[in-house]
């Protein structure tokens, strides 16, 4: 993937489910690197980094906007 760059990591899979949402309905081109292996084997997110969004790099600014949004703006809260 040219011209992608990281924009975020997270930990978990779980932290990425409502984001990909997101993403998907703003019609951006992403990926998450990682994701398959951190689901399969859970411990390993820490050795390879965390799950890493990759985005375009011209739709950097309007993913680091959703970001902020779900960040700032999130009422679902883990319990």
């Amino acid at each position: 993937m040219k011209h992608f760059v990281t924009a975020a990591t997270f930990s978990y899979p779980h932290e990425i489910t409502i984001l990909k949402h997101l993403l998907l309905e703003a019609g951006l081109q992403f990926y998450f690197e990682n994701e398959t292996m951190t689901s399969v084997v859970p411990m390993y997110s820490q050795a390879l980094g965390g799950i890493k969004l990759k985005v375009h790099q011209n739709d950097l600014d309007t993913v680091k906007l959703i970001l902020t949004e779900f960040n700032n703006g999130n009422h679902l809260n883990i319990v």
